[in-house]
């Protein structure tokens, strides 16, 4: 008489991918959206299953033992399998697309994307057109009722539906004029509050995190004008002796394309000598195009466009 087949569990499979992948069960956790208490059960569950401990403490982190380390690849195969057999399409041929995507950016995000998702389009998927449109509606209700495909830009609602994808964290430098004078000699926090600022907010306010940063130094700044787009400020500091805030490459990161208007308008980009929050831009979309294979290809095309590519 045959023994009974084991309860398979494709769950665990899944769990056990990102266990010996992300090495914490907190990550684990994270990265499949569950409570870290969750994971710690699943992880005893496959410690039952696979009579062995799976992951170890060392110190302050967890490390896998023989068998995991054996495990990862297939366990990763496996997922990826699954995965392959429960999606409901196999894919899209680029070239066979007949799309216009709908995009809503900042105008400095837009300036960025546009021309790098327009060449990908020419080469890969000429059927592809894109529309770009400004932050004029609430992201989270209009990537619902499909107004738009993807937000881009610094993410800030926090509707649970949405998913959000992180692509490159920049820095603020200050972009002026190439004859400006804080061009000449060293840039100190006074001498950067001492200036004639222009801001940038689609709310119309004068202060922001640099402010706040003068401000625990002792230092405020005149705002001379407030706009409510990046590029509107920063060919205003082309053109006059006013300071604009421009995101930049983190040091030792490969160069933004969110600098690039910058450059082209011939400013200089100068080190503020403040603490200042980093800026992150992301991509958001509704849970409803996980497995669009055109929007999938959508979601690529923004990736290889801002995500800096390192050199070899």
């Amino acid at each position: 008489m045959s023994s009974a087949a084991p309860n398979l569990d494709a769950n665990l499979a899944v769990a056990l991918d990102a266990l010996l992948t992300e090495q914490s069960v907190t990550r684990a956790a994270a990265r499949l959206q569950t409570s870290p208490a969750a994971m710690s059960r699943t992880l005893a569950r496959l410690r039952r299953v696979l009579r062995d401990p799976l992951l170890v403490r060392a110190g302050q982190r967890m490390v896998p033992t023989p068998r995991a380390e054996a495990l990862r690849d297939e366990a990763g195969a496996v997922v990826r399998r699954l995965e392959a057999l429960l999606a409901p399409s196999g894919g899209i041929d680029p070239a066979a697309l007949r799309r216009t995507f709908t995009v809503q950016a900042a105008d400095l995000v837009g300036a960025a994307v546009a021309p790098g998702l327009l060449r990908l389009a020419r080469r890969r998927a000429p059927g592809v057109s894109l529309r770009v449109l400004a932050e004029e509606w609430e992201a989270g209700p209009a990537l619902r009722d499909g107004r738009i495909d993807l937000e881009i830009g610094a993410i800030d609602h926090v509707d649970p539906e949405t998913r959000v994808e992180e692509l490159v964290t920049l820095r603020m430098a200050a972009g002026v004029r190439a004859g400006h004078p804080l061009t000449e000699g060293t840039l100190t926090a006074a001498r950067l509050a001492a200036a004639e600022h222009v801001a940038v907010s689609r709310r119309g306010r004068f202060t922001g995190p640099l402010d706040t940063a003068l401000a625990a130094q002792g230092l405020s700044r005149r705002v001379s004008a407030v706009l409510p787009g990046h590029l509107a400020a920063m060919m205003l500091a082309a053109a006059e002796d006013v300071v604009c805030l421009v995101p930049t490459a983190l040091p030792g990161e490969p160069p933004s394309r969110l600098s690039d208007a910058a450059h082209a308008l011939g400013l200089r980009l100068l080190e503020i000598p403040l603490p200042l929050p980093p800026l992150t831009i992301g991509m958001a979309w509704h849970p409803r195009h996980r497995v669009d294979g055109a929007h999938q290809w959508l979601r690529d095309a923004v990736r290889h466009v801002l995500r800096p590519a390192r050199a070899e």
